[in-house]
């Protein structure tokens, strides 16, 4: 699949094609943006959160178990890498994505742990886990 993002008017609001679908990225006012739309981390959040109950769903779903609803709350931050135990970083500054799940439905607490497990293993968290590589070049 390809993306493509063109900028638009006002300054920072940039248009998105994904595919047949079109949505705008923007930036707060606080960074000069209008607040007109998500900024690019909200996507990646949505992206990481919409990857991870679609993965818990058809995995349930497979399973014929009771599962609902899943309801996925994310967050992003820069943190300090002495403030984070559990990071393999030299930076000083490491991303940071906080994510809370809630499953809803009959489920047993091993069902719900293997649920857990799953959302840890959808196609978007094992590549923003992964080793990325992004190469950039400018079109003729």
């Amino acid at each position: 699949m390809t993306v493509a993002v063109e900028s638009a008017v006002p300054k920072y609001l940039e248009n998105i094609a994904a595919g047949r679908h079109v949505l705008q990225a923007d930036e707060p006012v606080s960074a000069g943006g209008q607040d007109a739309a998500p900024t690019p981390y909200d996507l990646l959040l949505a992206a990481l959160g919409a990857c991870k109950v679609i993965t818990l769903r058809m995995y349930a779903e497979r399973r014929r178990w009771p599962l609902e609803a899943a309801h996925v709350n994310l967050s992003h931050a820069k943190v300090h890498a002495e403030d984070c135990a559990n990071c393999a970083s030299d930076a000083s500054l490491i991303d940071h994505i906080e994510v809370e799940i809630r499953l809803v439905g009959d489920l047993s607490d091993e069902q719900r742990r293997t649920l857990l497990a799953i959302a840890e293993k959808c196609p978007v968290h094992r590549t923003l886990t992964s080793r990325v590589q992004i190469r950039t070049r400018v079109a003729p």
